[in-house]
């Protein structure tokens, strides 16, 4: 490969072209590192140029937006210190009200053309500090999901069936990951590809989810294997109800507008 060549496999994986680059690159070495509000309510005035964005984002310093052009932000959508998005070149969307903890990645670069590749997530969902979504095969979240700390979520896998050639040489498969509404993923847990989850699932911690999970499982271990079902524990129900609590965000999301 030549250096004009990677030259321009370089700038491909920066932004959607090179003048926006010129634009991006400037906004974001100038505005990127500025702390506190000042810096927040700057880079929502000046970052809603550079991507699509309902409202003006709210975004803290030192996080990197690769191709933000492709990028769409509801209301009220937080963006942590840290937060990496890459989203070429089928994007990124989050819904309202959504969360992106400190040094959370979602990536969903695409030099392979993948057909499905993106990374699409509903309202009110919180992501967990260094969660990581890789999104090549495209990776659906619906509302309300919340993981903790280090969630993985690939939506690719490699091949290696030719024990004679580099893993690297054997191409990729990316079937999608579906994550319905109100899943609960504890930290550490991963996902691969070609899974669903089911609506009101709960995931323990270090569990891998290697195959879909019907709606309200409660699934642990490695491989993850379902051990009850949520809308069965009325007497766990009663037993945790006691002990919880609620904090100012969530008594604000749920009062009236």
């Amino acid at each position: 490969m030549g250096m004009l060549q990677e030259l321009r496999y370089y700038l491909k994986s920066q932004s959607t072209s090179l003048p926006r680059y010129v634009v991006e690159q400037t906004v974001m070495t100038l505005l990127g590192g500025l702390p506190s509000l000042v810096g927040i309510g700057l880079r929502g005035i000046a970052y809603k140029a550079l991507l699509k964005a309902d409202g003006l984002p709210l975004i803290e310093h030192n996080v990197r937006l690769l191709s933000p052009a492709n990028i769409r932000l509801g209301k009220n959508v937080y963006l942590d210190s840290g937060v990496f998005l890459n989203a070429l070149p089928a994007g990124i969307t989050i819904g309202d009200g959504t969360s992106l903890m400190h040094g959370v990645i979602f990536h969903v670069f695409n030099y392979r053309d993948l057909p499905k590749a993106g990374i699409w997530v509903g309202k009110h969902c919180f992501f967990g500090e260094y969660t990581c979504i890789r999104g090549q095969g495209g990776v659906h979240i619906g509302d309300g999901v919340y993981t903790g700390t280090q969630v993985q979520i690939a939506a690719v896998n490699h091949v290696f069936t030719d024990p004679d050639r580099y893993i690297k040489d054997q191409g990729i498969t990316a079937e999608g990951i579906t994550i319905e509404d109100d899943v609960w993923l504890a930290s550490n847990a991963v996902v691969v590809d070609g899974v669903t989850i089911g609506k009101g699932s709960v995931i323990g911690a270090g569990a891998v989810v290697n195959k879909s999970l019907p709606p309200y499982s409660v699934a642990v271990g490695v491989p993850a294997r379902v051990i009850k079902d949520r809308r069965e524990a009325s007497a766990v129900r009663k037993q945790v109800e006691e002990q919880v609590h609620y904090g100012e965000l969530e008594r604000m999301r749920s009062s009236p507008s």
